[in-house]
């Protein structure tokens, strides 16, 4: 007997995947999987399709739980499978009342979900870094964005709860913590007035958790939003060196015309602006942007400022999403690209992106930096970088090597 979870998509899954495994295994959930779904792209849904029919095939026994943002969103497609044993919706994931048998279908209204609850996890399956869950949902409303209709409107984990989480992993033994969520620099604004947290804002909250928990070797974000980064964020940036320098950026595109079109709410300057003043405040810091490519009506100049904006910004990891149109949505209505266009320009713009890495990772070479060691011989720098040990260590170290090489994708250490 065994429960497995199958994760697919972003940190904030992989979060909640731990949430899961102890609300299943308390309700005692056994010989099955659990597949927590993402919904970010048509080909994500795709592949969860797809695994689900495999794992049926491999393990014709097991009971098969879907849940995640394409089990929210699209809860009649999972439960039309005949593979499929039950639907949790993302909010009825969480809680371990319903993984007891119950109703085939248990996906409630996301959107009048308004508050967000602890959960105590204290391990975080097969990851050396762990990941803390600070914010879920979004109250924008991107045209091309399928994730508000999984998540719902955002919400914040007030900042105790945080702290308590924080420490509990610390005291586990990990050296690195990711905080994460759906749009974590929003965080603190449903906080207003909460005690202990003068400022509710990302910013706030992190100099709190580096202040109060000084165990705490590394302290590192998630993908952000830089026209929301707060004055405290910076000031963090800048003065705490335990607050890693790799900020993860969600920049979508390079010509103001496309951003004004997804609803984004910055201008290729503004991200320009940002990188500067980040990099002035914190020299070392590396830059990694999600950007789409072949949004509709985009032309092919457009898509050269996509392609400039990569040396521009100084990004060195590029998450290149070709654009899919997710039903619901109003750049779905939009006048489309041809197929052939979109996966033409993610492929350059990959390989914008894989030549800016070479030159970052060129310029690491003879360079001391602090590695996490991981399992398999790997680790990663303070800037995110991937790193090829000399030899293998135990996870959970954290060495001050030299880079000698690199092999185009990761750095090799002395």
């Amino acid at each position: 007997m065994s429960l497995d979870i199958v994760t697919f998509g972003c940190r904030l899954n992989t979060a909640e995947s731990e949430v899961i495994r102890r609300a299943a295994g308390e309700a005692g959930l056994d010989d099955a999987v659990v597949v927590n779904t993402c919904n970010v792209t048509g080909e994500a849904v795709r592949q969860a399709r797809q695994t689900i029919r495999r794992i049926k095939r491999e393990r014709p026994d097991a009971r098969i739980v879907v849940t995640g943002c394409a089990a929210q969103a699209e809860p009649a497609r999972f439960a039309g499978m005949a593979e499929v044993d039950r639907v949790l919706g993302n909010e009825e994931k969480l809680d371990a009342r319903l993984w007891t048998p119950g109703e085939r279908v248990a996906v409630g209204d996301i959107m009048r979900v308004k508050e967000m609850r602890p959960h105590a996890v204290d391990h975080i399956e097969g990851h050396t870094r762990a990941f803390v869950q600070v914010q879920n949902g979004c109250d924008h409303r991107c045209t091309f964005c399928i994730i508000p209709f999984g998540r719902g409107n955002s919400r914040s984990l007030p900042v105790d709860d945080v702290i308590a989480q924080a420490r509990r992993l610390v005291e586990r033994g990990y050296r690195e913590i990711v905080l994460t969520g759906v749009d974590i620099t929003s965080y603190g604004a449903d906080l207003t007035g909460a005690p202990n947290l003068d400022t509710p804002s990302l910013g706030a909250l992190v100099k709190r958790l580096l202040r109060e928990i000084p165990e705490l070797a590394r302290l590192r974000l998630s993908s952000i939003d830089s026209v929301e980064a707060d004055r405290d964020l910076l000031d963090a940036l800048a003065n705490e060196a335990r607050l890693m320098p790799h900020l993860h950026l969600s920049l979508q595109h390079g010509d103001d015309l496309i951003l004004k079109r997804m609803k984004r709410r910055h201008t290729r300057q503004d991200a320009v602006a940002f990188c500067d003043q980040a990099r002035r405040l914190r020299p070392d810091v590396a830059f990694g942007a999600d950007i789409i490519a072949g949004f509709p009506t985009e032309t092919e100049a457009m898509f050269a400022r996509s392609l400039a904006l990569v040396d521009e910004c100084g990004l060195t990891q590029l998450h290149v999403f070709p654009f899919s149109p997710r039903p619901g949505t109003p750049a779905a209505r939009m006048p489309q690209l041809e197929r052939t266009i979109v996966k033409e320009r993610a492929r350059r713009l990959r390989d914008k992106g894989d030549a800016a890495l070479t030159c970052h990772l060129d310029r690491e070479i003879g360079a001391r930096r602090a590695v996490l060691t991981e399992r398999g011989g790997v680790g990663h720098t303070e800037q995110f970088m991937p790193v090829r040990l000399a030899s293998a260590v135990e996870p959970g170290h954290i060495l001050d090597l030299t880079m000698v090489a690199h092999d185009g994708r990761q750095l090799l250490a002395a």
